[in-house]
């Protein structure tokens, strides 16, 4: 966990150790820790760090990836940890609530949800109200909150009205048809289903296959990948510019993925990804939506959004208040923008 990987314009990786905010050619070198292992879900950043983009800004990025045993809102929170993190919303919100964080979000990537629950079409569950009697797969460590809050909002208790299952990170207990219902996320697990091979027909499984929920249409759906930093580092002189500086880089690098995917989708790939081109490019298809358009400019935070997010993990026990007005900073998404001007950075395209 203190080692970091940089990309580099060469595309090598890269050791060295986080936190040390030492120059090396006039550069200032910080960490960040990844939501999860390598992938497209990260493409603007890994295009930030293989174009120069950060370079630009006089800074040397490292990356430590996430993955199952890793969570970056505790990662983030250490007072020796990386300067930044990225992880969705509900989970710091979490940690924030039981005392143990003072992470800031700084930059809200996605704008949309990406949680979906998928069933059979044979043995189809619709909706949450149809989880009555059925086994539900979740993650855990947050993953499942708005599937449970989605549940409750129906009237349901998970364990009580319907039996709960902590899914692998595959799709292999849907497939073997151990459960009713998988957590899948749009550009990762439901691809999965979809590169399946029907054994009845020989061919890949299709849509009609299976039945979707989708938590934005539910109305539970949670903010995700967001930037967070935290507020005692941030109010170390000198560290609210080279968030801004940070912030400026990533988002020149979103923008370009935006409008060359499939480049990105090369950087991604040697960055060390373990799952195969064909399903970075759905990846890559299916993040840019979640992240453009971005009407009030990329890395802003949607009011209503937020508002939603925090009242929904509220109502479902998940937070036992609404966290303070400390916790969304819009200056330094704001004030990395204003060194964009040249970059369009709503995507109204």
């Amino acid at each position: 966990r203190n080692v970091g990987f940089s990309i580099g314009a060469a595309g090598l990786l890269v050791a060295s150790s986080f936190g040390s905010a030492t120059a090396q050619d006039d550069l200032t070198e910080v960490c960040m820790v990844l939501q999860w292992v390598p992938q497209a879900q990260f493409a603007g950043y890994y295009a930030a760090d293989a174009l120069g983009f950060w370079e630009e800004q006089g800074l040397k990025v490292n990356f430590i990836d996430g993955g199952p045993e890793v969570f970056p809102q505790v990662e983030g929170s250490l007072p020796d940890g990386p300067e930044f993190a990225t992880s969705w919303v509900p989970r710091v919100l979490a940690v924030r609530d039981a005392g143990q964080s003072d992470l800031v979000n700084i930059g809200q990537i996605f704008q949309r949800s990406a949680t979906l629950s998928a069933s059979w079409a044979d043995n189809p569950v619709a909706s949450p109200e149809e989880f009555a009697g059925k086994t539900v797969g979740v993650w855990g460590g947050g993953n499942e909150l708005e599937v449970f809050a989605a549940a409750q909002a129906a009237g349901l208790e998970p364990d009580v009205d319907f039996s709960t299952v902590i899914q692998s990170f595959t799709m292999d207990q849907l497939l073997n048809r151990e459960i009713d219902v998988a957590e899948a996320m749009t550009y990762n697990e439901y691809a999965q289903l979809l590169e399946t091979i029907n054994p009845d027909t020989g061919e890949l499984y299709q849509p009609e296959d299976f039945v979707i929920i989708d938590y934005n249409e539910v109305g539970t759906a949670m903010l995700q990948d967001a930037v967070h930093a935290r507020a005692s580092w941030l109010a170390e002189e000198g560290n609210e510019d080279i968030a801004v500086r940070f912030l400026a880089g990533a988002f020149k690098g979103w923008a370009y993925c935006r409008d060359n995917p499939d480049e990105c989708v090369q950087i991604t790939f040697v960055a060390g990804c373990v799952l195969g081109l064909g399903h970075q490019r759905w990846m890559m298809k299916v993040i840019n939506p979640l992240v453009w358009p971005s009407p009030d400019g990329f890395g802003a935070m949607d009011p209503d959004s937020y508002a939603s997010s925090v009242q929904t993990a509220v109502d479902a026990g998940f937070l036992s208040e609404a966290p303070g007005d400390d916790y969304v900073r819009t200056d330094l998404a704001e004030a990395a923008r204003a060194l964009l001007a040249d970059t369009d950075l709503t995507g109204e395209g």
